[in-house]
């Protein structure tokens, strides 16, 4: 089932007991249990890795978001530690995730998903590329600044964009275990992101993901 289904069909929440629709009283979207086992061989993922820029309009399903997000920077240790390493354990990447029924923000300790705004704002991404607007779903990778206290500005910006390529990495290596395109993205309007964000913060990489076009 995709996240566009749930909300076309106004399914309720299962432990919530509310719809998406009314989506004040229920913030948060629990997403169902990552899938933590079996999968592509480490080598052959690694091996299958690659870019690809064209998306089918097919979309993903709520149990392929959550294995994705899962994969890019879900929580895999009882002490909350990440999939994703960061530095001094700040885990300041944040993702937030944009669909064509809105923009979410994606809660690790969780797992689930907070909508931010309820409108299709994909093509506000980026406006020297069309990519975030074709694929299903668009990742942005953004460092929370009020998670990096003790950083000089210099550490800010520099363990912002390597943490941030860890998760692209992951995100990379998912898609690649499940023939999935994606492209990770530099060019995107970071002024414009900026206030979309809920927080104190820096966007800095956009990965659009999607089934790949048919041949």
């Amino acid at each position: 089932m995709s996240i566009a289904s749930v909300f076309a069909q106004e399914k309720a929440i299962p432990k919530g007991g509310q719809t998406l629709k009314n989506i004040e009283p229920q913030p948060y979207i629990e997403l169902p249990a990552p899938q933590r086992k079996g999968g592509m061989p480490l080598y052959e993922a690694l091996n299958m890795r690659q870019t690809n820029r064209k998306f089918a309009e097919k979309p993903l399903s709520l149990q392929q978001i959550s294995d994705l997000l899962w994969c890019a920077n879900g929580v895999n240790r009882e002490d909350g530690k990440r999939t994703a390493p960061s530095a001094r354990n700040a885990r300041e990447i944040e993702i937030l995730v944009f669909l064509d029924k809105g923009v979410f923000l994606y809660i690790p300790e969780k797992h689930s998903l907070q909508m931010l705004f309820e409108e299709d704002m994909r093509g506000k991404v980026s406006t020297r590329s069309d990519m975030p607007e074709k694929a299903p779903v668009c990742l942005l990778f953004a460092a929370n600044r009020a998670k990096m206290d003790g950083f000089d500005e210099d550490a800010v910006r520099f363990y912002g964009c390597t943490d941030a390529g860890y998760v692209s990495q992951n995100v990379y290596l998912y898609c690649a275990a499940n023939k999935l395109s994606t492209v990770v993205m530099g060019a995107i309007d970071r002024d414009a992101l900026r206030e979309v964000l809920p927080f104190d913060g820096d966007p800095v990489l956009a990965q659009p993901i999607g089934y790949p076009v048919e041949k």
